[in-house]
């Protein structure tokens, strides 16, 4: 709900403050005074274009500040703000400021943010209806949100909003894994040839380092031979002069036969016994080794060969020989995780398949629930369209198949208002027929026939234009009781719509013959006696003109204690659509 509003700089306003209150505020003033600037203003908050022209002659910014209290607003702008991180409790501070170069700046709860964001919030704190670009009933998105408000079917568009989000997510996934399943199955044949080719080398753990020394030795064989040859002379085989085996016997038979003289000596004949043995092991041992040099000659090749092998397989995979085994087992996890893949395409279709039957289902009550509902709002518009001075008018809402088979957010329909105006003409789409002033009229038909949101300030400018007399009574109590549901603004030159207004506020156009500018005073008591006598008289205020006003007045302050019923009245008529 606007509370309060500061212009600074803006056309030829120097600076206004207003505060607004709940209920209907009327704004008047001679014809030229500048009323609808009020709704320019308010029109650039919801992301108007503006250049350098909006600025005051003479000044560096147009500065437009309003503050909105949000404690009764809905989930939308909370995420909104949320989105932005900027808090949602209380009051609400939107802000643009146009410089005299044209550039503009946006501000959203004093936090800087493009002017699109800030647009975005304010539609949802303001509803604009009047000759410009801003009759928000033309577009296809507020007439569906209008229906479905009518129908009391937010909850069941939040679930058709759910299940399409579900299944577009899937849809997404979906499309990723087909659109890569050529290079996948690709990638499937080339991961298993590679694993084919390590399994068929069939390298042993350990076996690397085993060939790796085993080709060392052979490639040394022949130093290795003289090498164990000399140790097994030096030990057993010396063709000439003694060996170590020879001399070790020779110290134990000596030693062995003095023992018995001296226990000290006997003492000394273990260690030498056991070097004996040892040697005797070390020649076995120096005999083995060289009959195995001397069994295979071939072996060096037939280990030079493995390990050619090895090392071609490990340049092929560009890795180490010794990391042929983890890269074994890296392919290996890879094939896994594909193969887990392609059996996932199946469950994630199946998943597809259930998503789109649960988004069908839920897409097809709606349509069914909007269809009753547009059935009921475009007999109740109707009705009021011959109130408000549309005689003979007809309101009708289509409720048809979306051409596309494409699932969408908002459902399978494809909802359109379309009005005829006068008897005897055929209904069009609303953007095509109505003029300003008839679009203004039919907005507030709407308004008061879908008034269930009761936190957007409501805007109308020139609704009272070209009508007159017992209508224009009638449209002033229509927008009194939907100012008395919630908070409603009208620029009017009636004195049937002023005389209901909660709020009264006149705009004056003030000049010293070198500057002009606008005032605006909140009338209350004879000074506002005296503006609708104004509107009624004329340039001379009679006094007749005078009591004409105090009776407009007084009959609108006697219908105060009943504008509250009469707005739950015009809500509550029509029976919610029979839920499925």
């Amino acid at each position: 709900m606007l509370r309060y509003l500061q212009i600074r700089d803006f056309a030829i306003i120097d600076s206004v403050e207003i505060e607004f209150s709940r209920g209907l505020t009327v704004l008047t003033g001679e014809t030229g005074a500048g009323k609808s600037i009020i709704v320019d203003a308010l029109e650039l908050l919801a992301g108007g274009r503006a250049g350098a022209d909006v600025v005051r002659a003479g000044a560096e910014r147009a500065d437009i500040t309003a503050t909105i209290d949000i404690s009764g607003t809905g989930g939308e702008l909370r995420h909104l703000l949320d989105e932005q991180s900027i808090p949602c409790e209380g009051e609400l501070q939107l802000r643009r400021v146009i410089g005299s170069d044209g550039r503009s700046r946006a501000w959203l709860g004093g936090q800087s943010v493009p002017v699109q964001v800030l647009g975005r919030a304010a539609e949802l704190l303001f509803d604009i209806h009047g000759q410009h670009e801003f009759q928000s009933l033309v577009r296809p998105a507020t007439q569906r949100e209008l229906l479905d408000a009518y129908g009391r079917l937010e909850a069941l568009a939040a679930q058709v909003r759910s299940a399409h989000s579900v299944w577009l997510a899937l849809l997404n996934r979906s499309l990723e894994i087909e659109s890569a399943a050529d290079e996948r199955g690709t990638r499937l044949d080339w991961l298993r040839h590679q694993i084919q080719e390590i399994d068929a080398l069939a390298l042993k753990p350990g076996e690397l380092a085993e060939l790796k020394s085993e080709h060392a030795r052979l490639a040394n064989r022949g130093r290795l031979l003289e090498s164990a040859r000399s140790a097994l002379e030096s030990l057993y085989e010396a063709a000439e002069g003694p060996t170590a085996h020879s001399l070790l016997a020779r110290s134990l038979s000596a030693l062995r036969a003095a023992s018995s003289l001296d226990a000290e000596l006997a003492a000394l004949l273990a260690p030498i016994e056991e070097a004996e043995l040892r040697i005797k092991d070390a020649g076995r041992g120096l005999s083995q080794y060289l009959d195995a040099l001397d069994l295979d000659p071939q072996r060096a090749d037939a280990i030079e060969r493995r390990l050619a092998a090895i090392e071609e397989l490990a340049r092929k995979h560009r890795t180490g020989a010794d990391e042929i085994p983890a890269r074994r087992d890296a392919l290996a996890a890879e094939l896994a995780g594909l193969e887990s893949a392609a059996a996932d395409r199946g469950a994630l279709r199946t998943q597809l398949a259930a998503a789109l039957e649960r988004y069908q289902e839920a897409a097809r009550q709606l349509s069914a629930r909007r269809a009753t509902a547009a059935r009921a709002l475009a007999k109740d518009i109707s009705a009021r369209m011959q109130e408000l001075g549309m005689s003979g008018g007809r309101f009708l809402i289509d409720v048809a198949p979306l051409e596309t088979t494409e699932p969408s957010a908002h459902g399978i329909d494809g909802i359109e208002f379309r009005v005829s105006t006068n008897a005897g003409q055929p209904p069009r789409a609303v953007a095509k027929v109505a003029s300003g002033g008839e679009l203004a009229r039919l907005s507030l038909a709407v308004q008061v026939s879908c008034a269930a949101d009761t936190t957007r300030c409501m805007v109308f400018d020139e609704v009272d234009s070209g009508i007159g007399g017992a209508v224009a009574e009638i449209v002033g109590r229509e927008l009194r009781a939907l100012g008395g549901a919630g908070q409603a603004l009208c620029v009017t030159h009636l004195p049937q719509v002023a005389s209901q207004g909660h709020q009264h506020l006149r705009v004056l156009k003030i000049s010293d013959g070198a500057t002009t500018r606008i005032q605006l005073n909140a009338l209350t008591g004879d000074e506002r006696v005296q503006e609708i006598a104004r509107m009624l008289g004329g340039i001379e205020v009679t006094q007749r003109a005078q009591a004409h006003a105090r009776e407009m007045l007084a009959a609108a302050a006697a219908s105060v204690s009943t504008v509250g019923t009469a707005a739950d009245r015009r809500r509550t008529p029509r029976a919610a659509p029979p839920r499925r």
